[in-house]
């Protein structure tokens, strides 16, 4: 068995589903917010990249200053839809917000199509091809700040819930919506502010993910991909959604490897996250880390 590759392919898991966890947390911040599973996070992840990608560029812009126009862009963009979009839905059943998402999604995509195209366009090189030693393995520079993003957002995620003034709101929001108004809370601008930083943090996503690979509206998937993590780890927990991201990427890489090794299925790195969604939702159906929901019949 080829150790070197395995060891390989676990850092580059790791590493991933760090990335996966980000994203989840998008999932469950709106969520615990507002009660909704936006369908159309992968498209907000890949509008982040290209807006990104066209700063730099059709406008020339340095690529910080592009970086930092565009989460301002989404930021925007992400209050927008809750206020234009959603918030006239409060108050509909569940499943009619969750179409609207869907169908967000798909206009969204078909609006990308058209402005951007089909193609996949790279960045400029931001870090070089320069590559790091990591037990003997060489990772490149790329992989390790995609690597420090995560942390820092998620750090960052933690400090905003546990001692920030709009942190806690957005807390006491989730936990009950009338108690939160009947403490002065503004639910509507909890829901516009879960929007937003949603918005944001798949802006990061999506050029962190640019820059590794190259922007391409195919990266739309990486929603559905996350989607697993986010029910392994419980659909209303913070801490759930980036252990459940490491989860998921650690399991396409083992499953590629193992596939390539001895199985030769050739689609285990896609289909094997699914499957153990299954398995988790036959024995912890609220995810692992997700609140079990009791109700009187």
């Amino acid at each position: 068995m080829n150790w070197d590759l395995l060891f390989q392919l676990m850092i580059n898991g790791i590493i991933v589903g760090l990335l996966y966890g980000v994203v989840a947390m998008c999932f469950v911040l709106i969520y615990k917010s507002t009660q909704v599973v936006n369908f159309a996070q992968g498209e907000f992840l890949v509008l982040g990249a290209w807006v990104c990608w066209f700063f730099v560029m059709k406008w020339q812009l340095p690529f910080v200053l592009a970086f930092i126009f565009a989460m301002a862009f989404m930021t925007i963009f992400g209050i927008l839809v809750q206020m234009v979009i959603l918030r006239p839905l409060i108050g509909e059943p569940i499943i009619s917000v969750i179409m609207v998402t869907i169908g967000l999604s798909i206009f969204m995509q078909a609006l990308m199509n058209w402005v951007f195209g089909n193609s996949a366009e790279r960045f400029p090189s931001v870090f070089g091809d320069e590559t790091i030693s990591i037990g003997g393995l060489q990772v490149e520079t790329a992989y390790l700040m995609s690597l420090v993003l995560s942390l820092v957002v998620m750090g960052l995620f933690y400090y905003f819930f546990k001692f920030s003034r709009y942190g806690l709101a957005m807390r006491a929001t989730a936990f009950n919506q009338q108690v939160a108004q009947s403490l002065g809370i503004s639910v509507k601008q909890v829901f516009a502010m879960a929007w937003a930083i949603s918005a944001l943090v798949s802006c990061i996503a999506g050029v962190v993910l640019g820059l590794v690979n190259a922007v391409s509206n195919s990266l739309a998937i990486i929603g559905i991909k996350v989607f697993p993590a986010v029910i392994v780890g419980g659909l209303d927990s913070i801490v759930g959604a980036v252990i459940g991201g490491v989860i998921i990427g650690l399991l396409e890489n083992l499953a590629e490897f193992f596939d390539g090794q001895f199985f030769h299925i050739g689609n285990m790195y896609t289909v094997a996250p699914f499957y153990v969604l299954i398995i988790i939702l036959m024995i912890r159906p609220y995810g692992l880390f997700g609140t079990k929901d009791i109700e009187r019949i």
